[in-house]
């Protein structure tokens, strides 16, 4: 039988760090005020906010390089690449397209996921779907974003300014059959739109015009439609309730208990809600994994990112069982339970 195991992770940030200090020169705010409200204490951004360079395919790139060294393979080895952001490089084509560009892999399939906090896990699972069908042997999966050049730094857009960081994270998931090997034992995905206002952007989009209002009637469109906008204390709520409701989810299906976990990964969102679920969870300090604090919420990359560091870091050892989680815009949630 067929296995999906990890057998490549990497990860990159670009240099530039970003603390709370530096923010509180651009806007009114300070370190006490975001730490107490998200846990954050930096994040890091490109150096230059209009950098043509820096990319969210290139800072997906240079974390699927590390990703391919660790599993001793090349790009010509990967046989389909799925890529999870919410800040593509062109509004069309996205990004799967131009890392296989650039990473010198065949002309393979090069699929875009777009669903925001919660993008990796549903590349994960669509990635371990394809491999257990036999369809696919090699699957680069990759979470990256740049926030930084898309954010409003002012007193008006705060709220939300604060909370994101640039970044990368990638993964190889390949087919095998060794009994020893790691497995993905359980996904789900799940969403409900109604909600959708609550945590978006809405401008480039087709509801709420484009190039035309740009170019006739820039004076008419706002900073709320340009800019991400929140309903911090409603998606707060929401994701406590949906993150026990998928991991217990996830546990069931694979007849596993809180207790046999050995590392769980939140989504980076919010060190207020990572801590919540863990106290529901009763999950000790040494079983939860999270980095929000030198990074802040890089979306899509944020668990790819957190997974890289834990196992470079010795945190998570070969045979180990472990849960990622998200929650976010859409809202879209969904859990991957595997063995690494």
């Amino acid at each position: 039988m067929l296995k999906s195991c990890i057998k490549g992770l990497g990860h990159y940030v670009p240099e530039n760090i970003v603390t709370n200090d530096d923010l509180s020169k651009l806007m009114t705010t300070n370190d006490e005020w975001i730490t107490e409200r998200t846990g954050i204490k930096e994040r890091h951004h490109r150096k230059n906010r209009n950098d043509s360079e820096e990319t969210t395919a290139y800072l997906g790139f240079k974390a699927s390089e590390a990703a391919l060294k660790m599993a001793g393979m090349t790009g010509k080895d990967i046989d389909y690449i799925i890529f999870a952001t919410l800040s593509p490089d062109y509004f069309f084509p996205g990004c799967g397209v131009l890392l296989q560009e650039m990473l010198g892999c065949e002309t393979i399939g090069a699929l875009d996921v777009r669903n925001q906090c919660s993008g990796f896990v549903y590349a994960m699972s669509v990635a371990n779907a394809f491999i257990k069908s036999g369809q696919y042997k090699n699957i680069l999966v990759v979470g990256a974003e740049i926030h930084s050049f898309g954010l409003d730094f002012s007193d008006d857009g705060r709220g939300v300014s604060v909370i994101f960081g640039d970044g990368a994270g990638a993964i190889i998931l390949s087919a095998t059959e060794d009994e020893s090997a790691g497995d993905i034992l359980a996904t789900n995905m799940h969403s409900e739109g109604k909600y959708a206002d609550e945590l978006c952007t809405k401008f480039p989009g087709s509801k709420f015009g484009w190039s035309d209002r740009m170019r006739l009637e820039p004076e008419n469109v706002t900073d709320a439609e340009i800019y991400p906008v929140m309903n911090g204390n409603f998606v707060f709520k929401h994701a406590v309730t949906r993150f026990p409701e998928t991991m217990m989810e996830a546990l069931n299906k694979a007849g596993k208990k809180p207790e046999d976990l050995d590392m769980f990964i939140p989504h980076q969102a919010n060190l207020r809600i990572a801590q919540f679920v863990q106290q529901r969870f009763g999950l000790p300090d040494e079983k939860v994994y999270n980095n929000i604090q030198r990074f802040g919420n890089t979306t899509a990359a944020s668990i790819p990112l957190a997974l890289s560091e834990a196992v470079e870091k010795g945190k998570i050892k070969r045979g180990d069982l472990v849960l990622l989680s998200a929650f976010g815009s859409g809202f879209t949630w969904g859990s991957v339970l595997f063995t690494y």
